[in-house]
C-alpha cells in the first residue's frame, strides 16, 4: 500500500500537522486542506483586527467563545474579548472543528486592522492582510464566516439590511447569503453541511405518530412542531437567563425580562416614521396598515375600505342599525362593544 504524507498548518508560525493518508483518499485530503485554510484565515483575522467571535445568544445575552460569560449588549462582549483573552487563546480558536461543522459568527462592527485601517467586510480584510501586510491568507475557499454589525438600534443583516427582532432569526437568514451547500429538493442554501443535513429532515415523509396523543403527521418536522407546541409541559422552550423561568412564546419571555428584570428586548425602528416596535409582527402590521395603506375589506354599502375584518364589522353597524351590546345596568343597547364600555365608564362608574 502506497502512503503519502502531506504538511498542512500554519506555515508562518511553524505549526505543522502530518496527515498519513492513502493515495486513494482524495476527498479526505481535500477536506483536510480546506479546513486548515479556514482555520488559518480566522486566526489571522482575530490576531490582526478588532473582530470578535460570538458563540451564541444565550438566556442573558451574547456569549463569549472563550469563556461562559454573557452580555446583553454585543459591545460589552467585544470589549471583554479584546481585553481579557490573549493572542494564544485566539490562535487556537476552532481548532477541533471539522469541515462539516465549521462556521463562525463574527462581530465586525467598526472592523479595523491593527494598522488603523477601517474595512467594511471580511473578504476585503483578508485581501488587505495579503496585499498590505504580506500575510498568507486563502481566498480560494467558500466563506463560512457569518458577519454581524451591531451599529444600529435594530438587528439587521449587514448585507441586505433586512430587519430582525431576534439574533436567532438573523443567524438563520444569513444562510441566504452563504449558499455553500444547497438542498436538492427545495434549493435552499446553507453555510455548512451539518445545517443542510438537519434541514433535510424537513423533507422526510412517512407516518410519524405522536407519543402523547392520537395525531399522525406525514413529516417528522410537523410532528416535532406539534410536540413542542402542544406537549412541551414543563419543557417550555424559552428560558429566562436570570431566573430560569420558562415560557411557551418568546414574546412572553421578553415581557418577563422587562417587567421582572428591567431588561428591554431588541426593538425594530420603522424606517418611514421612526416609531419603535418590540416584535417584527407589530412592525409588519404597522407598515402594511399605515405606510402601504392596504385595505382589503370593502364595505358593500359605501366606499369605505378597512385593513381588518373587525373594523369592517364595526363600520357595518352604521348601515344595519344593529344594537347587540346591552348594558346590564340600565338595559340600554349599543351597536359596538367599545361604545358600551365607554357608556359604562362614563355613566355608571361616574367618570
Amino acid at each position: 500500500m502506497i502512503k503519502i504524507f502531506i504538511v498542512v498548518g500554519d506555515i508562518e508560525k511553524g505549526k505543522i500537522c502530518l496527515l498519513n493518508l492513502r493515495k486513494s483518499d482524495p476527498i479526505i485530503l481535500k477536506r483536510a486542506c480546506e479546513i486548515d485554510k479556514h482555520l488559518h484565515n480566522i486566526r489571522e483575522i482575530l490576531l490582526n483586527s478588532n473582530a470578535t467571535p460570538i458563540r451564541c445568544k444565550g438566556g442573558i445575552g451574547y456569549t463569549c467563545c472563550f469563556c461562559a460569560k454573557q452580555w446583553p449588549d454585543p459591545k460589552d462582549l467585544k470589549r471583554h474579548t479584546i481585553n481579557q483573552h490573549d493572542e494564544a487563546t485566539k490562535a487556537n480558536f476552532m481548532q477541533r472543528k471539522d469541515m462539516h461543522a465549521y462556521f463562525v459568527k463574527l462581530d465586525i462592527t467598526d472592523l479595523q486592522c491593527k494598522c488603523g485601517t477601517n474595512i467594511d467586510t471580511v473578504e476585503k480584510f483578508l485581501d488587505h492582510l495579503k496585499l498590505i501586510h504580506r500575510k498568507n491568507t486563502f481566498r480560494d475557499i467558500k466563506n463560512h464566516i457569518f458577519p454581524f454589525k451591531f451599529d444600529h438600534e435594530t438587528l439587521r443583516c449587514c448585507i441586505c439590511l433586512n430587519i430582525f427582532n431576534t439574533f436567532k432569526a438573523l443567524q438563520e437568514h444569513m444562510n441566504v447569503h452563504y449558499r455553500n451547500y444547497v438542498c436538492e429538493v427545495c434549493d435552499a442554501g446553507f453555510v455548512n453541511k451539518n445545517i443542510l443535513s438537519r434541514h433535510g429532515d424537513a423533507h422526510k415523509t412517512g407516518t410519524f405518530r405522536c407519543e402523547e396523543c392520537p395525531k399522525i403527521f406525514d413529516t417528522a418536522r410537523k410532528k416535532l412542531l406539534h410536540v413542542r407546541s402542544k406537549h412541551s409541559g414543563i419543557k417550555l422552550p424559552h428560558k429566562c437567563g436570570y431566573c430560569s423561568e420558562r415560557f411557551k412564546e418568546v414574546w412572553k419571555k421578553h415581557n418577563h425580562l422587562y417587567k421582572v428584570h428591567g431588561v428591554r428586548g431588541p426593538e425594530i425602528t420603522c424606517q418611514a416614521c421612526d416609531k419603535h416596535f418590540r416584535t417584527k409582527s407589530a412592525w409588519r402590521l404597522h407598515t402594511t396598515r399605515v405606510h402601504l395603506m392596504q385595505r382589503p375589506y370593502k364595505c358593500t354599502d359605501c366606499d369605505m375600505e378597512f385593513y381588518a375584518k373587525r373594523e369592517l364589522d364595526s363600520h357595518t353597524v352604521k348601515h344595519t342599525g344593529s344594537r347587540t351590546f346591552r348594558c346590564e345596568v340600565c338595559l340600554k343597547s349599543f351597536g359596538r362593544q367599545k361604545t358600551l364600555k365607554e357608556h359604562k365608564r362614563r355613566i355608571h362608574n361616574n367618570v
